[in-house]
């Protein structure tokens, strides 16, 4: 009774998180939309004779973000949308081969059904805890392939230290490729003087980093010691589930199915550009696969907050990328709901589905 009530607090907390920084984000979208729509209404208004001061003082309409991402979401081109749910599908099949691939150096052969869909429903629980994801997902697999749930555990571990990895490249490929966007963008919110602009995000998000970094810092020093110890044991982990690389049958399949599984994590960003028409048709010096290569990093240093998927977070910065590019900034956050949204049911559906299809591809086992 204890454990679950810490649990559902935990998910309050965690849900709490995500919420509260889609609000901000929402908020501050609204003002902006709100203030474009102001500035539209007297510059029609002036366009019809009457002087910009009688203009601006007549009454304004209200506009409503929630509106037009409602609108926007209307507007979204089912098939792009089709095929990016087949590159999620593409993605994970490969990640489930890849797994079996881990597993079978310990003496286990193991079915494509029993690795893809243990994937699905981790992709679901990591919905609800962060983190609870790689304990369902080597659970639902020890239990209906007799794997111990350690050596379960250790592939897993493995299987994300790799994924570390290929992130970090992504993010150096979008670097080289867009240093000076992207480093100009860091530059300018990270150490630059706040702008007429900027002046105001930039001190909410100083704020939020400060208090962030001091509750952080608190944590830290109450519980160092059992700190230090996890993450010397992270650490041995991450070590550990690289050199078992070395040990694969046909190390070159592996990096190919990593390379698919890459590949489709990043075509699933870029393909649904061609969803919604601002982003089909934005026009910028940079090139749409470059700018969607660097909105695929944006929107995963988004998934590194603990919130529901990245909730909040994800908008956050993937709305920042796009106006970068020139995006306006409602159109910018439209999308981002539009793919955040796109990739949560296919985590609901697919792992919810997953506790069921597993009992009836198991059935007679025993289990």
């Amino acid at each position: 009774m204890k454990k679950t009530l810490i649990n559902v607090l935990k998910f309050l907390l965690f849900f709490g998180v995500g919420f509260a920084i889609l609000y901000y984000v929402y908020q501050g979208q609204q003002k902006a939309f709100q203030a474009q729509c102001d500035l539209d209404f007297v510059t029609a208004c002036v366009a019809e004779g009457k002087s910009k001061v009688a203009c601006e003082a007549l009454s304004k309409p209200a506009c409503s973000l929630a509106e037009k991402v409602v609108n926007d979401f209307k507007t979204v081109k089912p098939f792009w949308i089709l095929i990016v749910v087949l590159a999620f599908l593409v993605s994970n099949v490969s990640r489930a081969l890849r797994w079996q691939m881990l597993i079978k150096p310990m003496g286990y052969v193991t079915t494509l059904g029993n690795t893809f869909w243990p994937v699905m429903a981790g992709y679901f629980a990591n919905l609800a805890l962060p983190r609870m994801g790689e304990v369902v997902r080597g659970g639902l697999f020890s239990r209906y392939e007799n794997v111990p749930l350690e050596k379960s555990l250790g592939t897993i571990v493995t299987d994300r230290a790799v994924d570390v990895l290929c992130l970090l490249a992504m993010m150096g490929l979008a670097f080289v490729l867009e240093f000076d966007i992207l480093w100009n963008y860091v530059r300018e919110n990270a150490f630059g003087e706040p702008t007429a602009d900027n002046a105001e995000k930039s001190n909410t998000l100083l704020w939020i980093a400060l208090g962030v970094m001091l509750a952080g810092a608190i944590v830290a020093f109450v519980f160092r010691k059992k700190i230090i110890a996890k993450l010397k044991q992270i650490l041995s982990g991450f070590a550990e589930g690289l050199l078992t690389i070395r040990k694969l049958d046909r190390p070159g399949l592996f990096l190919f199915h990593t390379a698919v599984i890459w590949l489709m994590y990043y075509l699933m960003t870029y393909l649904c550009f061609f969803a919604f028409e601002p982003t089909a048709t934005l026009s910028h010096a940079s090139s749409l696969p470059v700018i969607g290569l660097a909105i695929f990093v944006f929107g995963s240093l988004g998934m590194v907050i603990p919130s529901p998927g990245g909730m909040g977070s994800y908008q956050f910065l993937v709305t920042e990328g796009l106006m970068i590019y020139g995006l306006a900034n409602s159109d910018a956050f439209s999308f981002s709901l539009i793919i955040f949204v796109t990739i949560t049911v296919c985590n609901i559906v697919f792992g919810a589905l997953a506790f069921v299809v597993l009992p009836i591809l198991n059935r007679g086992k025993g289990v």
